[in-house]
């Protein structure tokens, strides 16, 4: 079986300079959890998912969302068959490995609440009857943060639903050189398949083994009770998100293949799993600081366990 490493080092030969991004959402398909990732056109969003669909052996689907996408057109519908005289379901694009979707904020509240139920329950349910997704079901969400005028930003009782949210950002002045140099060289169609669906599964049980120290449980708890009780947050992260820590953490720890979670694997997924879900403070504003400086502050406040 190959190693996680491997299936990131293929999608390191079409994403450029962004291995931190990469590593970040594979831990997050090893941890079973959705991405939602917030960021500008055009710094390979889409072209990530594409690449890690097929290095992964995922069907893989992408919708463009705009007002006019209802919740059939992802879900699926029923159909009436003139031969059968009977209802057919007719499956939508989320009955794949990996789902797309594209600029979510662009669609109506209605087709979000549709997405997002499959992303919970792993299923869907037409007339009363429901339909299974595959376990390796995993959805990731782009929202681009400028020019939202218009369109439905998503709740925080929504974005709670994404096990992290990141973004990839411009590449730094070598990599851009390194993507000009190799545009038209390296194509999606050179890359190959590395892990199977069947080892992907086997892997996220080896995920759902790693072990955990009381420690590092009471590491988690203290930096959640942190964001709730701390005049620099004005909402904190709900247990929910302490569970998403630990998935992220416990994932993070298997890629660097090692079997128990350590406190700098907390640390690395931090940002990417709480930054969505606080909300700073007044205060915290007047003193210049955003949901990085914040996130910051917080690691520097909770003293770590020793290992």
């Amino acid at each position: 079986m190959n190693t996680v490493y491997d299936a990131i080092n293929e999608v390191n030969k079409i994403i450029k300079g962004k291995n931190d991004v990469v590593v970040k959402i594979m831990a997050a398909i090893l941890a079973g959890g959705h991405v939602l990732m917030e960021d500008i056109p055009g710094v390979g969003k889409t072209t990530l998912s594409t690449t890690l669909a097929k290095v992964l052996s995922m069907d893989y689907k992408r919708v463009q969302f705009t007002p006019d996408v209802l919740p059939s057109d992802i879900v699926g519908f029923s159909m009436l068959n003139n031969i059968s005289r009977e209802f057919e379901f007719k499956p939508g694009p989320v009955f794949c490995n990996l789902f797309l979707a594209d600029e979510l904020n662009r669609t109506s509240p209605k087709t979000q609440s549709a997405l997002l139920e499959v992303m919970e329950e792993g299923s869907v349910t037409i007339d009363g009857i429901s339909h299974k997704v595959d376990d390796t079901f995993v959805v990731i969400a782009t929202q681009n943060p400028t020019g939202s005028a218009g369109t439905n930003m998503l709740p925080e009782s929504q974005l709670d639903r994404f096990l992290i949210c990141t973004t990839m950002g411009y590449p730094s002045h070598q990599d851009s050189i390194d993507i000009l140099k190799t545009h038209g060289g390296i194509k999606k169609t050179d890359i190959s398949p590395v892990i199977s669906l069947a080892d992907l599964l086997e892997m996220k049980k080896q995920v759902d083994n790693v072990f955990v120290h009381d420690s590092i449980y009471e590491y988690i708890t203290c930096l959640c009770e942190k964001t709730r009780s701390d005049s620099m947050f004005s909402q904190g992260v709900s247990p929910r998100g302490a569970i998403a820590l630990l998935k992220m953490a416990k994932a993070y720890a298997y890629i660097d293949g090692v079997d128990f979670v350590r406190a700098s694997d907390v640390q690395n997924v931090l940002p990417d799993v709480f930054g969505h879900r606080i909300k700073i403070s007044s205060k915290a504003r007047t003193e210049g600081l955003d949901n990085k400086g914040v996130i910051s502050y917080l690691l520097s406040a909770v003293t770590p366990p020793r290992q």
